[in-house]
Formats: C-alpha cells, sequence, structure tokens
C-alpha cells in the first residue's frame, strides 16, 4: 500500500507546483495588458492608479478571469477586457484593496 501511496504523493504535489506555476504566469501576463486598457476603457482613472489598479484586479481575479485577461495580451484589448475588468472591480475585495493601495499612489504625486 505505502508503494502506491507515496508515489501518488509526490505526483500530487508536482501537479499542485504545476498549477501554482501556471497561476503565476497568467496573472503575470494579465498584468501587462491592464494599463492599455485602464488608458482605453476607463480614462477617469489617473496614470499613476494604473499600479494599484492592476494589482487589484489581477489579485482578485478568479482563475477564467486571469486566463481571459492573459489571452487579451496575445489579441489585444475589447470591451471583453473592459468587461472582466469590471466585473473583478464591483468585488467588495477588489475594491478595498484599491482603497488601500490609492491613498500611497496618489502620495507619490
Amino acid at each position: 500500500m505505502i508503494r502506491i501511496l507515496l508515489p501518488a504523493a509526490f505526483l500530487l504535489a508536482a501537479c499542485a507546483d504545476v498549477q501554482q506555476a501556471t497561476d503565476t504566469a497568467g496573472r503575470n501576463t494579465a498584468k501587462t495588458i491592464l494599463p492599455e486598457a485602464l488608458a482605453i476603457y476607463f480614462p477617469q482613472v489617473p496614470k499613476q492608479l494604473f499600479t494599484p489598479f492592476t494589482n487589484c484586479v489581477v489579485d482578485n481575479a478568479d482563475a477564467s478571469e486571469v486566463q481571459s485577461l492573459a489571452a487579451d495580451a496575445l489579441t489585444g484589448v475589447d470591451q471583453g477586457t473592459a468587461d472582466t475588468i469590471r466585473t473583478v472591480l464591483s468585488r467588495p475585495e477588489a475594491q478595498q484593496c484599491l482603497r488601500a493601495a490609492a491613498p500611497s499612489a496618489l502620495a507619490t504625486l
């Protein structure tokens, strides 16, 4: 029995590592497209807040939203990108993130 369980445990650990690496890569890729999307679809957001907005959106996006945003990094931003950002920003956690991050970003002016 131990001969079966030990390899299975290693396999599960390796899968978790791959999943974490994939998630991190997707989130990093998604972050590359957010400033452009903010500039086009959210002109009311001051440029000095692009980094906090980007981080808060990506950090509060679920896996499918990250995948969608990462894909937009290849295909370009469109209304779907803006819709995904709006969906994430509507969440209380994302709004709380922005409230916490915005003052420090604005203080650097």
